[in-house]
């Protein structure tokens, strides 16, 4: 699936209804689904523990809070990238405090193309993110194969009185033959000797 094609779930967390209109509008432009806009942080907590989002913009301050540690715990989650906007007089302040999280800052007053190359870094960071957790899956996946594999081999070293190597070339040997994962074989000796 292309880049074009892909569409990026969103949650705004903003009082200030221009700039919630206009994000709106750039990101039907964009790749994004129709954002989900929430006013506070406690709205935006409930929203979140609803559902994960690709993409949290988070316009500071809010009523309830400044919405910084909620940046925080969004950012601390698997996928998620956030972008806050923050007034220019704290903005290295909250940026020294969030960007060890992977947050995106931007300091007000803002532009509609400073916004605009802002969604497109996120959709980027969002995108390598992805990749990074199928690897993550990929190798997960191969350490468990690995020990299910390792089980069948002791199982067969001490129900067959096989040594390593002899229970490695069995079921080695068994995947080729029957043109099945190693995996599948483990499974199956594990299945008979357990």
């Amino acid at each position: 699936m292309s880049l074009k094609e892909r569409a990026y779930s969103v949650l705004v967390v903003s009082a200030a209804e221009k700039l919630n209109s206009a994000l709106s509008e750039l990101m039907a432009e964009a790749n994004c689904l129709p954002a989900k806009i929430v006013s506070s942080v406690s709205a935006g907590k409930r929203a979140w523990n609803e559902r994960l989002y690709d993409l949290v913009i988070i316009n500071c301050p809010l009523p309830d809070e400044s919405g910084t540690r909620f940046a925080i715990d969004v950012g601390e989650s698997k996928g998620t990238v956030v972008l806050l906007f923050v007034p220019s007089e704290l903005h290295e302040e909250i940026r020294d405090k969030v960007v060890d999280h992977g947050i995106f800052t931007l300091s007000k007053p803002l532009s509609r193309p400073l916004v605009s190359l802002s969604l497109d870094w996120m959709e980027t960071s969002r995108e390598m993110l992805r990749r990074l957790e199928k690897k993550t899956l990929s190798v997960e996946e191969k350490m468990q194969e690995i020990r299910v594999v390792n089980r069948a081999k002791w199982l067969l070293i001490s129900e067959l009185n096989m040594d390593e190597p002899q229970a490695h070339r069995y079921i080695e040997k068994q995947a080729m033959d029957r043109c099945v994962s190693k995996r599948e074989v483990a499974e199956e000796i594990i299945k008979t000797y357990s």
